[in-house]
């Protein structure tokens, strides 16, 4: 198993991209609440994230709603099947935790587990975490800092002033 890494800048801060074997698997903002230890990165090699940074760069210019990347993510099953139902959350629409385990056909009470799942999204952004919301719509937790959310929400929607 081969990681590298890169960092790009970006809206939200400095983004580090991170491979393994050639395939995207992480991420991650300055302030990410789960940021694995340094060496988990690799090596720096800008090679294998042209199409992502190209993808992130539409995203951010207003082009690109929906990214389609190969990515080789690891997590438990439970966090992978989470992991794919975000990436169903439109674009600019926001979901309750107990909306997203209903979607799972999960009862309601598996809302934190989809909320711890979503906490350790390794692919920030391009899984949109940032859509998940409380039950009464607030905004809860989010690994980049609840500034961040805010700012990818309201990008989405349109509304930043």
């Amino acid at each position: 198993m081969i990681r590298t890494h890169t960092v790009i800048d970006s809206p939200v801060g400095p983004l580090t991209l991170v491979a393994l074997d050639g395939l995207l698997t992480g991420v991650y903002m300055r302030k990410q609440r789960y940021l694995p230890p340094q060496e988990f990165f690799g090596h720096p090699d800008p090679e294998p994230f042209g199409e992502v940074t190209a993808q992130l760069g539409a995203y951010f210019a207003g082009t690109l709603k929906e990214f389609d990347l190969a990515m080789n993510l690891v997590g438990t099953p439970f966090q992978k099947e989470v992991w794919a139902a975000l990436q169903q959350v439109p674009f600019g629409e926001t979901l309750t935790y107990g909306g997203l385990a209903e979607r799972l056909g999960r009862p309601p009470s598996a809302a934190r587990a989809v909320g711890s799942a979503n906490g350790h999204n390794p692919v920030s952004i391009i899984i949109p975490c940032h859509r998940l919301v409380g039950a009464n719509g607030d905004l809860t937790g989010y690994g980049g800092g609840l500034p961040v959310k805010r700012y990818l929400l309201d990008f989405e929607r349109g509304t930043l002033f």
